[in-house]
C-alpha cells in the first residue's frame, strides 16, 4: 500500500476547505433548514446561492473531476479527503458544486458524451446554472441488477419514445433540475447486457410527471429529492443516445464506481464528526455520579470508532489510488469492499454518538438523526450491499481457482 500523506496541492486545498467551512458553512446550518423550510421547500435556497459565488471565487470549484482540464485536474486519491470533507455537513458539496448525482453525470457526459452534449449539458453543469438527475432504479423489479430494468426505449423516425416508471430519482426536486440521465430498454431480445440503453432527456420535456417525493426515515431531502416519476410517451430525438443502442449497462458500470466512492468519502466525513460530537457530550454529561467519559463502554466505543473510521478511510484511499493508477474496472473489488465496509461503518458510529447524546441524538438539535439517515441510504445507494458482497466473493473464490 502506497503512502497516502497529502500532496502539496491536495495539503493547500484541504487549509482553504476547512478555513472555508469553518467560516461560511458551519455558523449557517441552522439558516440553511429555516431558508428550506420558508421557502416551500421545493425551491432555491438564496443562502446556498450566496455561498456558490463565495466558493467559485475561492477557487473551491469542480474539484471532483479527475484527469480532466475541465475542473480542478485531481486524482481520486487526492480528492478524497477534500470529498470527506464536504460529507460533514448535508449541503456543502452543492455549495462546491460536488454534489451528487452531477458529479457522476457530468463524468458520464465528458467521457460519453458528443461534443453537442458536452456544449448543451456538461457546459452549464460544470459552470453550476442547472442540475441533473440520474433515472435508473424502478419500483417493480429489483434494480440492483441493471438487467432488469423495464423501462422503454424506442425509435421511432429521428426520434425515442420513452415509456416507464421510476423512483428514488435523487435531484429532481432541484428547482434548476434542467436534465435526466435516463436508462432503459432498447432492445430486450439482446444479450442481456446489450438490452440497455442511456439517453439524455430535458427535463422540460412533455409526458414527465413527478408522482411524489420518497422519504427516508421521515426525511424528504428538500430540495434535492428522492422522486418517483412517470415517463408517458417521452419524445427526445435520437442524437440524445448515449454511445449508441445496448450501451447502457457499459456505461453504468463506469459511472457508478466513482459515485460510490464519493459516497464513502463524503460518509467517513459523517462518521468523523460524529466522534467529534461524542467526544465533546460525554465530558460533559454526567450519569451515576460521574461523566460519560468515565463510563467503560463509553470509552470503548470512542476507541472502537477511531479504529473503525481509519480502517474504512485507509480502504477509500487505497480504492482511490487503484481507480487512478489502473483504472475503475479493474479496481472494481476495492470499489466493491468500501461501498460495503463505510456505510457500515458510519452507521455503526452515528449511532455511538446518539446514544451518548441521549433522547437529544435522535432529535433535531444535533446533525446525528439526518446524518445516520443519510449513511443507512447509502447502503442502498448505488447497490446494496448484498451485491458488492456477492461480486467480491466471486471474485475472491476465481483467485483461488
Amino acid at each position: 500500500m502506497p503512502g497516502f500523506d497529502h500532496n502539496e496541492r491536495t495539503a493547500a486545498l484541504l487549509a482553504r476547505l476547512r478555513s472555508f467551512m469553518q467560516e461560511h458553512i458551519y455558523p449557517n446550518e441552522a439558516l440553511y433548514h429555516r431558508q428550506v423550510d420558508e421557502g416551500g421547500r421545493w425551491t432555491r435556497v438564496p443562502l446556498v446561492e450566496e455561498l456558490k459565488t463565495k466558493a467559485k471565487a475561492a477557487g473551491l470549484w469542480n474539484l471532483f473531476l479527475p484527469h480532466s482540464d475541465r475542473g480542478a485536474g485531481l486524482s481520486n486519491l487526492e480528492y478524497a479527503p477534500l470529498c470527506e470533507e464536504m460529507g460533514r455537513v448535508h449541503f456543502s458539496s452543492t455549495v462546491f458544486n460536488c454534489a451528487a448525482p452531477d458529479t457522476g453525470n457530468m463524468e458520464t457526459l465528458e467521457r460519453f458524451g458528443t461534443e453537442e452534449h458536452k456544449r448543451r449539458w456538461l457546459q452549464p453543469l460544470l459552470d453550476g446554472k442547472i442540475r441533473s438527475a440520474f433515472a435508473m432504479t424502478e419500483p417493480a423489479v429489483a434494480s440492483c441488477d441493471a438487467t432488469n430494468i423495464e423501462s422503454s426505449i424506442v425509435r421511432d423516425g429521428d426520434d425515442y419514445v420513452i415509456n416507464g416508471r421510476k423512483w428514488w430519482i435523487s435531484g429532481v426536486g432541484e428547482p434548476d433540475c434542467a436534465l435526466l440521465i435516463f436508462m432503459g430498454k432498447t432492445d430486450p431480445a439482446a444479450d442481456r447486457h446489450k438490452q440497455q440503453s442511456m439517453i439524455l432527456i430535458p427535463r422540460d420535456t412533455p409526458g414527465i410527471t413527478v408522482v411524489r417525493p420518497m422519504t427516508v426515515f421521515g426525511y424528504d431531502d428538500a430540495p434535492h429529492g428522492h422522486m418517483e416519476i412517470v415517463f408517458d410517451n417521452v419524445r427526445v430525438p435520437a442524437t440524445n443516445l448515449l454511445l449508441g443502442e445496448g450501451r447502457g449497462f457499459e456505461i453504468a458500470q463506469a459511472r457508478l464506481g466513482p459515485g460510490r466512492i464519493h459516497h464513502c468519502m463524503r460518509v467517513i466525513g459523517m462518521a468523523e464528526r460524529a466522534l467529534e460530537d461524542m467526544c465533546s457530550r460525554v465530558k460533559t454529561r454526567v450519569a451515576f455520579g460521574k461523566p460519560l467519559a468515565e463510563q467503560g463502554v463509553i470509552i470503548e466505543r470512542i476507541a472502537n470508532s477511531r479504529i473503525m473510521i481509519d480502517q474504512a478511510r485507509l480502504l477509500t484511499l487505497q480504492a482511490a489510488h487503484r481507480m487512478d493508477q489502473v483504472g475503475n474496472k479493474e479496481a472494481r473489488a476495492e470499489i466493491a469492499m468500501i461501498k460495503v465496509a463505510a456505510p457500515n461503518m458510519a452507521c455503526q458510529v452515528i449511532d455511538w454518538a446518539m446514544q451518548a447524546h441521549g433522547a437529544a441524538g435522535i432529535g433535531q438539535d444535533f446533525v446525528l438523526a439526518k446524518h445516520y439517515a443519510n449513511a443507512r441510504k447509502i447502503r442502498f445507494a448505488d447497490g446494496p450491499d448484498e451485491v458488492h458482497r456477492h461480486q467480491l466473493g466471486r471474485m475472491e473464490l476465481a483467485r483461488h481457482g
